[in-house]
Order: structure tokens, then C-alpha cells, then sequence
């Protein structure tokens, strides 16, 4: 068994193809092995597993954790579609300011692994849509932070349309790029 790691551009920032064995009864894959993540240089520990479920129009994010409680994330849809989209805060980076998003569904059974220093967020292009993730870190309330989803200056084509997204009121307050905390 082998995955897949599919360079993005941007260090650290990988999409994942499982490999997943398909039949008349169905299919199976697995969704995470720490050794086989190990050997495509993903040398994370997770302690935390999540998860949500949206309508299409749910847009959630962008948001990140600061340090020490900054957050690598191992993302995935197990129901329905999402653009998901991770953006690079990190002030010494090449890619500092750039974002890359990729579509994950239960039907292609991608993954997108979110190192320390992204801002993450995902929009649902379904109904129904079941997404998990790892973390890295556990969630501390005091040490989150966020990036106003319709920045400007980020440019994310989130492919609806402003008026099909439902956004909460906490994540429509959040600050523009540049103006948030950078010690990710």
C-alpha cells in the first residue's frame, strides 16, 4: 500500500491520495497510518480528531491557532464536497500570503495535510458534507486567530456565489490579512 503526496506549490502543504480498494460491496482504504505518513515525510503526532458537518453555503474559517498551541491538521471529507483552502502566515516564508485550495469529497477520498503557520477554511459545495481532521495540537480558545474569508488582498475564489454563503457572525468579524497574529 502507497499514498500519494501531491506537491502544492507551497512547502509543507500537501494533498494526499490514499490508496482505496473498490468492490461490488464497496470499497475500503485507510484513512490514516501513522508509519505510511512517515515514509511520504509527514513526521507528525495527532491528538486530537474532529469533526463537522455543514450545508451547502457553509463557509468556515479562516482560522488557525497561535503558539505554543499552533496547529498542524490532516483534513478530509468523508460525505458530500468542500473547497477547502489553507493560506501561508508564515512571516519568512517565500509563499507568505499565498493560498492554495483543493476540492475534497467522499467521493475522491483526498486528503490535505496543514502544517503550523496556515490559516485554514473550507466552504461546502454540498448538502450533507461529513469533514474530520487531525490535529497536532489540542484547540485552545485564547490562542485562535483568523483571517476575514473575502479578503481582497488573498484573492480566494471560493466558487459560490456571496449570497449562497452562510458565514457565522464571529467568523464575518474576523480581521483582514496583515493585521492578524503572525507568531503561528
Amino acid at each position: 500500500m502507497a499514498l500519494k503526496k501531491i506537491e502544492t506549490g507551497i512547502e509543507g502543504l500537501y494533498v494526499i491520495e490514499p490508496d482505496v480498494w473498490g468492490d461490488s460491496r464497496g470499497y475500503f482504504f485507510e484513512t490514516y497510518q501513522q508509519a505510511r505518513y512517515e515514509a511520504i515525510g509527514i513526521h507528525t503526532v495527532f491528538v486530537q480528531d474532529n469533526e463537522a458537518f455543514s450545508n451547502k453555503g457553509v463557509l468556515r474559517g479562516l482560522h488557525y491557532q497561535v503558539a505554543p498551541f499552533a496547529q498542524s491538521k490532516l483534513v478530509r471529507v468523508v460525505h458530500g464536497e468542500v473547497l477547502d483552502v489553507a493560506v501561508d502566515i508564515r512571516p519568512d516564508s517565500p509563499t507568505y500570503g499565498k493560498h492554495y485550495s483543493v476540492k475534497l469529497s467522499g467521493e475522491n477520498k483526498r486528503q490535505f495535510f496543514v502544517p503550523r503557520g496556515f490559516a485554514h477554511g473550507y466552504v461546502a459545495l454540498t448538502d450533507d458534507v461529513y469533514f474530520t481532521y487531525k490535529c497536532d495540537q489540542y484547540y485552545k480558545k485564547d490562542h485562535e486567530g483568523g483571517i476575514k474569508f473575502d479578503d481582497p488582498s488573498l484573492n480566494i475564489d471560493w466558487i459560490l456565489s456571496p449570497d449562497e454563503l452562510i458565514i457565522s457572525e464571529k467568523d464575518q468579524q474576523l480581521p483582514k490579512f496583515g493585521s492578524h497574529l503572525t507568531s503561528t
